[in-house]
């Protein structure tokens, strides 16, 4: 681009005759080649210099127009974007093919509405003239397609590339900015910047730092609302999917898709549904309704409830479990389960006490994540001997009535009725020793 310009300098040097009417007065051809020199060798503030003592020394030039492009410019070149769009702005609410006609105004307008174009992507806090002015040039910018004279197809095609770009980072920006406001308020008003960046999504589908501002917005609301944190992951995912190195792609180009992942699992719970997600957030910048992803808790619990379905006695028997080993276990014990009724529970036998018509058996119930044996944690308190010698390591199952508990170690006594007890196997039992006869003397 800054071959193009230094094209377009040459045709403006070449002539200063823009029409018949149009003609430098006295003396003001220094102060007009003298800018473009300045211009030309990019000692911007040299030129606002010079264009300032050219505007004072003539103020009712022919020239105005041109010497306000070029305030343009040279506020553009020396960083001064607020100026560079408030100079622009009286000359943007004109005909610019009208004001700056021919070859030489084809150089003019392309410089003037690139350098405004950057201009309103600089400015943090642009006021709505200035928006209204970037918004023109760089809607011009985007559509101007009339080569310079002079210019190869191959360097005006690169220049339109350039052109492109410029204009389409001023829009987008202009898109963002009432989100970026929204958000940098303290404390920050997310709801507004996820209307923002919603709206600003739907006119560009395709800009991932759109995609990740927008699940900013909605990870902020997300703080009150947790309900939002759905939506929030899918445009993190969204954002990775459309540019994975968004962010610092020369230090970390997997930064954004690392935390787009992270993001899923905190509130999934696991890459469990990751793969799929991220081929679906292609298809649409938005999530589509009723789309949900199961929290980590919503998760287990259906797993919880799944597993209580297929393990019904031994689910009654965890959360029984769990609520003796709270701090209130005891409470619990003997506010709601000593003398209670409770549905049969299996187990493993572990000891009968005596081994021999026992009076007592002590079981354990293993869990799903226990590795090798499990300790007894309940005694089986009989209301009767049982016959014969049990099988210990036996499948069994029983209904009872808790009657003691010791936390520590855990033990939880029931009062269950012989009869009551299914699957134990049993043997007989030997047969006493006979007793000797003593020995007569």
């Amino acid at each position: 681009m800054k071959n193009l310009f230094r094209v377009a300098l040459v045709l403006l040097s070449c002539s200063v005759v823009w029409a018949a009417e149009k003609q430098l007065k006295p003396g003001e051809s220094e102060a007009y080649n003298g800018v473009l020199k300045d211009l030309g060798s990019m000692d911007f503030a040299k030129s606002i210099a010079d264009l300032d003592a050219w505007q004072q020394k003539y103020p009712d030039s022919d020239f105005k127009d041109e010497r306000a492009a070029f305030f343009v410019q040279a506020y553009a070149g020396g960083n001064q974007a607020a100026k560079a769009l408030d100079a622009a702005g009286e000359l943007l609410a004109k005909d610019l093919n009208t004001v700056f006609p021919g070859p030489t105004g084809q150089a003019v307008i392309i410089r003037l509405l690139y350098n405004a174009a950057w201009a309103v992507s600089h400015v943090a806090n642009p006021t709505p003239a200035e928006l209204n002015t970037g918004d023109k040039a760089a809607h011009q910018l985007l559509v101007y397609d009339q080569p310079l004279p002079g210019v190869s197809a191959d360097k005006w095609a690169e220049a339109r590339v350039d052109m492109k770009g410029k204009a389409e980072t001023a829009l987008l920006y202009i898109a963002m900015l009432p989100g970026i406001q929204a958000m940098a308020k303290q404390p920050a008003d997310c709801a507004a910047a996820e209307a923002a960046y919603t709206k600003a999504v739907m006119i560009y589908p395709d800009k991932a730092a759109l995609a990740y501002e927008l699940g900013r917005a909605l990870n902020c609301e997300a703080k009150i609302m947790p309900e939002k944190l759905v939506a929030a992951v899918y445009g993190f995912l969204r954002a990775a999917a459309i540019d994975p190195t968004l962010g610092n792609p020369a230090t970390d180009p997997k930064k954004i898709q690392a935390f787009a992942d992270s993001a899923y699992v905190r509130l999934h719970g696991s890459e469990e549904g990751l793969a799929q997600l991220k081929q679906q957030v292609k298809q649409s910048p938005l999530p589509p309704p009723n789309f949900t992803i199961l929290t980590a808790a919503e998760v287990a619990a259906a797993k919880a409830a799944e597993f209580e379905k297929d393990n019904p006695q031994l689910a009654l028997w965890m959360k029984i479990r769990a609520a003796l080993l709270e701090n209130d276990g005891g409470q619990y014990f003997e506010s709601q389960l000593k003398d209670s009724s409770v549905p049969r529970l299996a187990g493993v036998l572990v000891e009968a006490k005596p081994a021999c018509r026992p009076k007592e058996l002590l079981v354990s119930i293993p869990l799903p994540d226990a590795k090798g044996s499990s300790p007894a944690e309940i005694t089986l308190k009989l209301d009767k001997p049982r016959a014969g010698k049990p099988e210990l390591n036996a499948q069994l199952s029983w209904e009872g009535v808790p009657s003691a508990f010791v936390k520590e170690p855990f033990m939880l006594t029931m009062d269950t009725e012989s009869g009551k007890i299914q699957g134990l196997t049993t043997t007989a039992c030997a047969a006493p020793p006979a007793r000797r006869s003593p020995k007569k003397l």
